[in-house]
């Protein structure tokens, strides 16, 4: 009996308030040999920061994607070719969880001859309609050989591959996909449930719900296109993706000199392995910003643009062999560039990263440049996205912090008054930043405030966004 590992792809969009939870429910099938994908539509909230900090232990691999559903599946999918043992997609709702066994049903199916298949669905909530509504889809599916996405499509990899995967839909891309999967055999319609949560039916209406379903289900069928649905659905377009460069700001791992406001915590050690990991992933979400725009300028140069470069800024040394590992592993074109941070103050600091940015010889003269740090985990790249969209219409753009100063600057033309005479390390940064900006007639973005750590109380922020998320 062939033995088929599985690749559960999850495509996510603001999911944080229960992320991590779901997230926990898969690991009994990580632990018999499936992997887990989370691939991020670009969330504003904490959904990047649960699934990077879960990394490792919870899930495998976290990826950025152009928002939608189908774009996000197909990005997932793709990792999954990276491991050639995996011979089975499982395409999961974030709010949708599996029964227990999932993986071996899934394998009973495919052994028996199934290509292809999918779960009946139950709907959580308060309102006993939501059972009938649920029994409903199940019976249709089985009628129809149509499966959807919250049933928990199944299919195996190669069959996969050969239809093309998910078509470029913004809506009904689970209706589309098992059409051209019934051409190759019926759907396994496995009678164990998954369980899915009845949120939509409850906030919008039991009822319009599910007439606006098969209205749109019913005028699919008779030849409406996909997105024209979408925005009857009331799903709101992505916002265009906008480059910019990046510089990060980051300081060497080194021990008793790095995040020594958490010494009391952790220790100098414990201090220096957080200083890493928070480098670690402000690269990743710079390096996950940056190939998501390039694949998507691959495949579409219309609706995909390059950003970068990415440049370190290094302290105390851009020689340090923590930095040069960096440079060696990081996969972003053009490469990661690193600079060795000038002698000042912060803001003089920072300063030479703009300065050096604009007088390059090999910047657009109109790419804009984002400045971060590496102490805001819930920085994600849907931020950096928005904050480089903001930068199309403003000279600068901030992202607030709670304790008074800001996690990210970004300009599209160097306005050094942003950087003098300011009390860094101060809850005042904030607002002398904005005088400053005002009196130099600068206009100013600011975007939702985010927290950076740290102190220890900050530290125990962090871990509860993982172990303590509902």
């Amino acid at each position: 009996m062939t033995r088929h590992t599985l690749g559960i792809v999850l495509p996510v969009l603001n999911e944080g308030a229960a992320l991590a939870r779901h997230l926990r429910a898969l690991q009994p099938l990580r632990k018999r040999g499936a992997l887990v994908v989370v691939v991020d539509g670009g969330s504003t909230d904490t959904t990047w920061a649960i699934a990077q900090q879960a990394l490792g232990s919870l899930t495998d691999t976290l990826i950025l994607a152009p928002r939608g559903r189908a774009a996000q599946m197909n990005a997932g999918a793709k990792v999954c070719q990276n491991h050639p043992q995996i011979q089975t997609l499982l395409f999961l709702h974030a709010d949708t969880q599996l029964p227990p066994e999932a993986d071996k049903l899934i394998q009973q199916a495919m052994d028996a001859g199934a290509r292809w298949g999918r779960f009946d669905v139950h709907i959580r909530g308060r309102h006993p309609m939501l059972r009938v509504i649920g029994q409903m889809m199940n019976w249709r599916s089985r009628l129809t050989g149509i499966a959807t996405g919250d049933q928990a499509l199944f299919v195996q990899r190669r069959t996969f591959d050969a239809v093309g995967g998910f078509a470029p839909l913004p809506l009904m891309e689970d209706i589309d996909l098992s059409q051209r999967l019934k051409c190759l055999g019926p759907p396994a319609c496995l009678r164990e449930q998954v369980s899915t949560s009845g949120r939509r039916w409850e906030q919008h209406g039991m009822w319009r719900t599910v007439w606006l379903m098969w209205r749109l289900r019913a005028a699919y069928a008779l030849g409406a296109s996909a997105h024209s649905l979408a925005e009857r659905y009331g799903y709101a377009k992505a916002p265009p993706d906008v480059p910019a460069a990046l510089a990060i700001v980051a300081k060497a791992p080194v021990s008793g000199m790095a995040k020594t406001r958490l010494i009391p915590a952790l220790g100098p050690g414990g201090a220096a392995r957080a200083q890493r990991r928070f480098v670690l992933n402000s690269l990743h979400t710079a390096q996950a910003t940056v190939q998501a725009a390039a694949d998507a300028s691959a495949k579409d140069p219309a609706v995909g643009a390059a950003w970068g470069p990415v440049t370190l800024w290094c302290a105390p040394d851009a020689t340090h062999r923590f930095f040069r590992a960096l440079q060696r592993s990081c996969r972003t074109a053009p490469p990661l560039a690193l600079q060795l941070q000038p002698q000042g103050d912060l803001g003089q600091r920072m300063l030479a990263a703009f300065e050096a940015h604009f007088s390059s010889q090999t910047a657009s003269p109109s790419q804009a440049v984002l400045l971060i740090g590496t102490d805001c985990p819930v920085l994600s790249p849907g931020h950096l996205q928005a904050a480089a969209l903001a930068l199309q219409t403003h000279d600068v753009v901030l992202i607030p912090a709670e304790d008074g100063g800001y996690v990210l600057i970004g300009m599209r033309r160097c306005v050094p008054e942003a950087f003098a005479n300011i009390a860094w390390s101060t809850p005042q940064v904030l607002a002398q930043t904005r005088q400053r900006l005002k009196a130099a007639g600068a206009s100013v973005a600011e975007l939702t405030p985010l927290w950076d750590v740290d102190e220890p109380a900050d530290w125990q922020r962090l871990h509860n966004l993982r172990h303590d998320s509902p």
